[in-house]
């Protein structure tokens, strides 16, 4: 049974703990998987639907059923994601009633991409929450008579998106769910679901993956190449969403704006630094200056791991600056400067201008070593 989690890296003791539950037969009706993004829930949450049907079915019968759901197809899956509102949409319309046929055809696009690719995650553009009818439409989904199914599944993505109301109507669902009905809720933000609906469901952790599992899965799953994954991977925090996230926002070329900024910042060369932010500071662009502030944040960390010798630098290469800048300012206390940093960064989504962050971003650095 444990070979069925091959492909899935990493989430040893989640892995474990779902075996148990498999092989003890006695299967809860809801789990709530938690951890980042891109750590491989919904992957996990896929493999765990096709261990829990095959076991009780004919040999004949497994490989429909084990591809099916490798197929997200219904009445096998019902997989819910956050979906924009169609025109003139209603709570009463269904979750793709009102959509227009290009939202169609890149949904469907998407999810082709999904099912070849498990780790990858599906987002559309201004999508903000998961719709109430997306939710009202589970109960039509296990209303239907479909016995010679063990169990049939709803997974729900970026769970804690639901609004009040579309939490409320699921909370009616898990409350008297059908036999043979398993619910499994992903989220990154668990503390955002109503508590009644956390009671309900068998929480399992997913812990962050390690820089190799993260580097093996951009090069094998994305198609990245390896030079690129593996300096990505030391910055991906854990998650190939992150890592994917840094490279749609030129990683490579943050990396040394990073470093030119805190130099000239350093040096009170405010026009220079200045004019690299100025490329970070659109408004269109906060996506890339939040990256930016953390790359920031992260090599002044390096600096207190490097004086305390400490391991896990980012920034290997340029370990000989870090330890030159140490010699030279060894007193400078660097947690209320990042706590500054951090102030910032909440900034940015909240319609302060990026123009006059920028301006103090540039100061903090240059006061840190007056």
């Amino acid at each position: 049974m444990i070979e069925q989690w091959n492909g899935i890296y990493g989430q040893t003791p989640a892995k474990n703990f779902l075996t148990k539950i498999i092989n003890s037969s006695n299967i809860p009706h809801a789990f709530l998987f938690t951890g980042k993004d891109g750590i491989g829930k919904e992957y996990t949450a896929i493999e765990f639907a096709k261990q829990i049907n095959i076991k009780n079915l004919p040999p004949d019968k497994i490989d429909k059923t084990s591809s099916s759901i490798s197929n997200l197809l219904e009445p096998y899956i019902k997989y819910i994601y956050p979906l924009p509102r169609g025109k003139n949409e209603t709570d009463k319309d269904g979750p793709f009633a009102k959509l227009d046929a290009n939202t169609l055809e890149e949904i469907k696009n998407l999810l082709k991409e999904k099912i070849i690719n498990p780790y990858y995650s599906i987002r559309l553009p201004n999508t903000k929450n998961i719709k109430i009818n997306s939710i009202r439409n589970i109960k039509k989904f296990i209303s239907l008579d479909y016995s010679e199914i063990p169990y049939r599944i709803i997974l729900i993505s970026f769970a804690h998106l639901m609004s009040i109301e579309a939490q409320n109507a699921l909370l009616k669902q898990l409350e008297e769910p059908p036999a043979g009905t398993v619910f499994i809720l992903c989220t990154s933000s668990p503390s955002q679901l109503r508590e009644t609906i956390r009671s309900r469901c068998w929480e399992v952790n997913f812990l962050p993956l390690s820089i190799d599992e993260i580097k093996e899965i951009l090069k094998s799953k994305f198609g990245i190449e390896k030079e690129l994954a593996d300096k990505i991977a030391i910055f991906s925090n854990g998650s190939v969403t992150e890592g994917l996230n840094l490279i749609e926002n030129n990683f490579m070329e943050m990396f040394e704006d990073t470093i030119q900024i805190l130099r000239y910042s350093f040096a009170k060369k405010y026009n220079s630094a200045f004019n690299i932010l100025s490329k970070y500071t659109s408004v269109n662009n906060s996506t890339s200056f939040k990256l930016l502030l953390k790359m920031i944040i992260i090599w002044l960390n390096d600096l207190t791991k490097e004086k305390y010798n400490l391991t896990n630098i980012y920034f290997t290469e340029h370990k000989t600056t870090l330890e030159k800048f140490n010699s030279k300012f060894s007193s400078l206390k660097v947690t209320p400067l990042v706590e500054k940093l951090d102030q910032f960064s909440s900034l940015i989504d909240k319609n302060i201008n990026h123009s006059i962050i920028s301006m103090n971003l540039v100061c903090e650095l240059a006061a840190f070593i007056r």
